[in-house]
């Protein structure tokens, strides 16, 4: 409800449940000018009638910004999921490219791996030979031809030593 002041005529929205049928003391915040304010019959419809077109416009605009939250919601849904496709498609290229060329490296033949290859297994085979050369003699006492096979693997590391000399010279 709308209520004016009789002194200063400023205008002040007040409920309307606050004030009886009977009237009451009012007092202005404006100019504390105090007065007996009785709502009149004619002054009660339109009270009425303000409340109900205020309600109503409080209605629609909580509908209208319930509709504009849903909007912004829908736009935000649909720019996330974007955002999703296109960071997924960007990671799905990267695995590709990645796949390609992991699978470039690993189809090339490298002779330089199958050389390593080749001298670490001579080492290990010299390392073998040197290890049951060094417990020769405990060991003759499990495997009796230990000696014989010690000698056969010392002739065959001189023939690769032999062979590689030749190879490169």
């Amino acid at each position: 409800m709308v209520i004016q002041c009789v002194n200063c005529s400023k205008k002040f929205d007040v409920n309307s449940s606050l004030i009886p049928e009977n009237g009451r003391t009012i007092q202005c915040g404006s100019c504390n000018h105090t007065w007996f304010y009785k709502p009149t019959i004619e002054k009660t419809f339109q009270i009425l009638s303000d409340n109900d077109n205020r309600k109503q416009s409080q209605t629609t605009k909580i509908i209208e910004k319930k509709k504009n939250l849903k909007n912004i919601e829908k736009k935000d849904k649909t720019k996330k999921k974007e955002v999703l496709i296109s960071k997924n498609i960007s990671k799905n290229v990267e695995v590709e490219k990645n796949f390609v060329e992991t699978k470039e490296i690993t189809s090339k033949f490298n002779p330089i791996k199958i050389l390593n290859y080749f001298i670490v297994t001579i080492i290990s085979f010299i390392g073998i030979i040197i290890f049951f050369d060094t417990f020769k003699s405990p060991l003759s006492n499990i495997y009796p031809d230990l000696e014989l096979v010690l000698y056969n693997l010392y002739e065959s590391i001189k023939d690769i030593f032999l062979f590689i000399k030749d190879l490169f010279i």
